[in-house]
């Protein structure tokens, strides 16, 4: 009976020392997911969840968020950690693994940052769009991060990840589909011919709503070079100075003759875009002039491209919206300062003036001449402006390009 028990005894300890090992050798329990093993993992897959942290996001969740990203062909890699994860160097250790160029976003228990590449997305825009997704639970800040994040970033997706033809339409799709086409006959031609009229007029309405402003810009810009009082033959003009006063001068031209050739509402982003790099020669010719360091490039003010280059970033919070950083010229920075409401570019709408960000999506191409693109999406958060690009439908009705950031400053 004594053996009997000894037995029993010797066989409790050992299936406990098993368990213990077992317990010590899984997968996560005694040490975190490492920095190489995540990276390996976003290099096949936009998408990877901790093992730890499985409960903050459902496999169906991370699945259509990866189709998603791979579909849009952007690099943009999403993370999901423990709360407890080390977060000394993350990104950093984490962009060094992958070696992809992209925009990483790592919601590491309840809490979430982002970190991008300056060719993908600016540092104010990611420090914008993270700030907008705040306090949001796992499901919705992922998803509203990546569709604001693949509307307005550049870059492309790694061919590591492979093509996304296991996504793509099915034979017998193909054949239903074709079969309904058919079906429709005569009646589906002549609702695509009506709609792509109507289409055509809403373009073309916007276009001439778009040609006041524009005008308008035109004109400030000529005036600032007929105030000037530059000769290129003046005493103490050197090359550097006429080389900036043509830079203006050819600016100036070019936005004129692209305006006159503007046949659709995406055609205005040249215009804005010459008069920005006019702006900045003028910046640079008055350095000169006045012996004064050079200006940085930077975009122009955001409440009013006609101010000039903007000189620091400063915080604004729109009425009802969240805060965020904006590019702001001197002026506007002292109006902030002292609790005034800055100067704002008003255009004319339906509904009266109102601030050009909440005027339509016929500004983005506007907006993104000036700002290339680089710092719209952080700016546009939570604005009428900012919501219509966020759509995918905008790119096919105002153009693409408003995510290539880092746009020269």
């Amino acid at each position: 009976m004594k053996a009997v028990v000894r037995t029993r005894s010797l066989a409790g300890l050992l299936l406990a020392l098993t368990l213990a090992v077992l317990t010590v050798l899984a997968p996560g329990a005694a040490a975190v997911t490492g920095v190489s093993a995540i990276a390996d993992s976003l290099r096949k897959n936009p998408v990877y969840v901790d093992p730890a942290a499985s409960r903050q996001l459902s496999p169906t969740t991370a699945a259509a968020l990866r189709r998603q990203i791979e579909n849009a062909d952007k690099p943009l890699f999403i993370a999901v950690l423990p709360a407890d994860y080390p977060t000394r160097d993350l990104f950093t250790d984490l962009r060094t693994a992958t070696g992809i160029t992209g925009l990483y976003a790592v919601r590491l228990g309840d809490r979430f940052d982002a970190r991008a590449d300056s060719s993908v997305m600016s540092r104010t825009a990611v420090r914008n769009l993270v700030t907008s997704v705040q306090g949001e639970d796992a499901r919705t800040q992922l998803t509203d991060f990546t569709d604001r994040a693949l509307a307005n970033m550049g870059g492309k997706a790694p061919a590591s990840w492979g093509s996304s033809g296991g996504h793509g339409v099915s034979g017998t799709a193909l054949i239903t589909t074709a079969a309904v086409l058919v079906a429709g006959g005569a009646g589906a031609y002549a609702l695509v011919r009506r709609n792509r009229r109507r289409h055509d007029e809403e373009q073309r309405a916007a276009l001439e709503r778009l040609r006041v402003v524009v005008d308008e810009d035109i004109t400030a810009f000529g005036e600032e070079l007929d105030r000037l009082d530059f000769h290129p033959a003046e005493s103490g003009a050197d090359d550097a100075m006429r080389a900036d006063y043509e830079r203006a001068l050819d600016a100036y031209e070019q936005a004129k003759q692209a305006m006159a050739e503007a046949r659709r509402p995406e055609d205005v982003r040249a215009v804005t875009q010459a008069l920005e790099d006019g702006r900045f020669s003028l910046a640079q010719l008055a350095a000169r002039r006045e012996g004064r360091p050079l200006p940085e490039r930077r975009p122009p003010c955001f409440f009013d491209p006609r101010h000039g280059p903007s000189v620091v970033d400063a915080t604004w919070t729109p009425p009802g919206g969240a805060s965020r950083e904006v590019p702001v010229c001197a002026a506007d920075r002292t109006r902030l300062a002292d609790g005034r409401d800055p100067v704002v570019r008003e255009v004319d709408t339906d509904y009266g003036r109102r601030p050009y960000w909440d005027a339509g999506p016929a500004y983005g191409p506007w907006a993104g001449g000036y700002f290339g693109g680089g710092i719209l999406p952080g700016l546009l958060v939570g604005t009428l402006l900012g919501s219509a690009m966020a759509t995918p439908s905008y790119a096919a009705d105002y153009g693409t390009g408003y995510g290539d950031f880092g746009g020269g400053y």
